[in-house]
């Protein structure tokens, strides 16, 4: 049980060794987001810029115009608030930066909703150019940030991160291949009675423990930005499942729809998340559980859905 930004922290104390380009930049809360990791290992090439993440922003835009790879790091809901600036240094210059945000979702908990991240894939993946990233475990950010740093990157990336400790589905050794969805389980029976549950972020425990006893397929989306069209096209055929600890509204259900209208799927489309609504400040269990994110309720939602 290891949080996705713990997963973070540690591949790019490991990819820093090989690549001299990486730099790190804090603004206040490099504990909490866990690139104080990258800067206690690479003091030269970690920098502290303070409760400015405006500043911090222009910095990072700067700094890869020369050719550093620049991961910033701050809590969603504070980094993706300062859209505008985001929009005009990074966006509309295409500076291949690292967004990072962690803390994102309901899981936050008792921090209450000014410090959850609820919007911010709707907003990022507003952004042209924008590639938007959302692994659902410790291992698979691993495998996430070891290609953010292997490639040359020729667009900014938003990576979003949960505070959760979660369960792991994946091997050390699994390679991230951006746009594409992971079928965990597939189900059984004719095409045309399929159903499916698309899954994006740390709610992936949740998701599978819920269907665990259902004829269901599930697959994760850790790449929201491009989204797998094939996948949606080969899988959406009946019931079309999203689930995610976003606002139902710009996130991964959301952007399923799109594909799913641009495409002539017809399926019906189930959207499972945060539903144009603010949460209440709570123990993120309880959380889950009042706003339909726990597995009881998400297997309550599909089983009811099913049983139309």
């Amino acid at each position: 049980m290891k949080a996705t930004r713990d997963g973070f922290g540690d591949q790019l104390v490991i990819s820093g060794k090989d690549n001299p380009n990486i730099v790190g930049l804090n603004a206040d809360l490099g504990k909490a987001t866990k690139i104080n990791k990258f800067g206690e290992v690479y003091p030269d090439r970690f920098f502290e810029m303070g409760i400015a993440e405006n500043n911090m922003v222009g910095v990072a835009s700067g700094m890869s115009e020369y050719g550093y790879k620049v991961f910033l790091a701050s809590f969603a809901s504070f980094l993706t608030g300062k859209y505008d600036t985001i929009r005009c240094s990074i966006a509309y210059s295409n500076a291949p930066c690292i967004i990072v945000g962690t803390h994102c979702g309901m899981a936050i908990g008792k921090d209450g909703v000014t410090q959850m991240g609820l919007e911010d894939i709707s907003l990022m993946r507003s952004l042209p150019g924008m590639v938007v990233l959302n692994p659902s475990t410790y291992n698979q950010t691993k495998s996430v940030v070891k290609w953010l740093c292997d490639n040359d990157l020729e667009n900014p990336y938003y990576l979003r991160l949960g505070r959760q400790p979660v369960g792991e589905f994946y091997n050390e050794d699994d390679k991230f291949e951006l746009g594409k969805g992971i079928v965990h389980k597939e189900a059984e029976g004719p095409w045309q009675e399929h159903n499916v549950v698309f899954s994006t972020g740390c709610v992936l425990p949740d998701v599978l423990e819920a269907t665990k006893d259902m004829n269901i397929t599930v697959i994760d989306m850790p790449t929201i930005k491009p989204l797998d069209k094939e996948v949606i096209k080969k899988y959406a055929k009946n019931n079309i499942f999203t689930v995610e600890d976003h606002s139902i509204i710009g996130g991964l259900g959301s952007s399923v729809a799109e594909v799913m209208a641009e495409e002539g799927i017809h399926g019906k489309l189930h959207r499972i998340g945060v539903n144009d609504m603010f949460p209440e400040s709570g123990v993120p269990a309880d959380l889950y559980e009042k706003y339909g994110l726990s597995a009881n309720k998400i297997k309550e939602k599909i089983s009811n859905e099913l049983g139309k």
